[in-house]
């Protein structure tokens, strides 16, 4: 399994300076500390439109990040007036000349708090970050896991960088890693980035042919044929909370493999393979339930494999000594890549296996 090098593309630096509202509809726009107020008058084609739907196609919140959703809430925190007066019904029609005033806060601090933790970061620009996850590592605070995840570490090396998402100073997660997968992660620290990237995840990168997530997985078994398309939806399993299962109630879910390696076990029989796994798709735990749906678990997993223990017997002791001290599922995100969700440049990395997979690798015996 050869050492692959982290690639990266340069990335043009955005502006620093707040965002101001130019004269747009005879819109005005001022600054007063970390405030932004943003002024309308309604036109004659306009009269009648829903307030929120108003403000969402305005150039300035558009350039300001703002979703619908977001100026939904702002106006139900009573951030917008008309005429003067405050108003919190997003659905309000308008009505010609009418003044609309947007007053956007800075935005909060971060619930959960920022924590001092070591990041291996591959990438690092004004609106994004990209992690090289090690196993163990929580992605977001949960029950049980409140703190030294992923989150809190990116709330304390970013700091004032995070210019807020959905107006919470927090990074912007729009896909996650199982704690005990490692490898590459995009995180976006601003609503424009988190939009896009949000908007790429959701289309699973199909309109946008850069966009690529290609996993290394050890498992169980060698697949009969060289490579395949798993189209499987995945639903929550019917009596393990824990677990996930294929299911014709489930979202759709597609992974495409190849297999890369074959190990042979002390008897020389096939026992395992490296499978190089595509997502078209990104749902909770896919490639584990997909290569598991398979017959061919995940080495290591024993929340998807548990009925392949027997197996363990069959390798070499040197490679049962690894895989008992792997203590977690082998399988690690080798590649990203995705137009950068900004300025459009295209982004490619590449994140060599651990040590720990590296050490299970050297342990069994390729036959191809």
């Amino acid at each position: 399994m050869a050492k692959k090098k982290t690639k990266d593309a340069e990335t043009a630096e955005p502006s620093k300076q707040p965002i101001r509202a130019e004269p747009a509809h005879d819109a005005l726009a001022d600054e007063v500390a970390e405030f932004h107020s943003f002024h309308f008058v309604v036109a004659e084609e306009e009269v009648g439109e829903r307030l929120d739907r108003f403000l969402a196609g305005r150039p300035e919140a558009q350039e300001a990040a703002l979703s619908r959703t977001r100026l939904k809430n702002l106006i139900e925190e009573g951030a917008v007036t008309l005429d003067g007066a405050p108003v919190l019904d997003a659905g309000v029609k308008l009505r010609r000349g009418g003044q609309i005033v947007l007053t956007v806060p800075p935005a909060a601090d971060p619930l959960p708090r920022g924590e001092k933790l070591p990041l291996n970061i591959v990438y690092e620009d004004a609106d994004l970050i990209v992690i090289d996850k090690p196993a163990g590592l929580v992605v977001h605070p949960a029950p049980g896991h409140e703190s030294g995840t992923l989150v809190n570490a990116l709330i304390a090396h970013c700091g004032e960088a995070l210019s807020g998402i959905g107006g919470v100073r927090r990074p912007g997660i729009v896909h996650r890693l199982d704690k005990d997968t490692s490898g590459l992660l995009v995180v976006a620290k601003n609503d424009r980035a988190h939009q896009g990237l949000a908007a790429l995840f959701a289309d699973h990168g199909r309109s946008a042919e850069d966009f690529t997530r290609d996993y290394l997985a050890f498992a169980w078994g060698v697949p009969r044929d060289p490579s395949g398309t798993i189209d499987a939806p995945i639903f929550r399993h019917k009596t393990d909370r824990e677990k996930m299962a294929v299911s014709p109630q489930g979202r759709e879910a597609i992974t495409h493999w190849e297999v890369l390696e074959t190990f042979a076990g002390h008897n020389g029989q096939p026992v395992a393979s490296l499978i190089r796994c595509s997502l078209e798709t990104g749902r909770t735990h896919q490639i584990r339930v997909h290569l598991a749906h398979l017959g061919h678990p995940l080495l290591g997993d024993t929340l998807y494999g548990s009925g392949f223990k027997t197996k363990l017997s069959l390798l070499s002791s040197a490679a049962q000594a690894e895989l008992g001290g792997l203590r977690r599922q082998a399988l690690h995100a080798a590649v990203l890549g995705f137009a950068h969700p900004v300025t459009g440049k295209r982004l490619r990395f590449e994140s060599a296996p651990p040590e720990d997979l590296r050490s299970l690798h050297a342990s069994l015996e390729v036959t191809k």
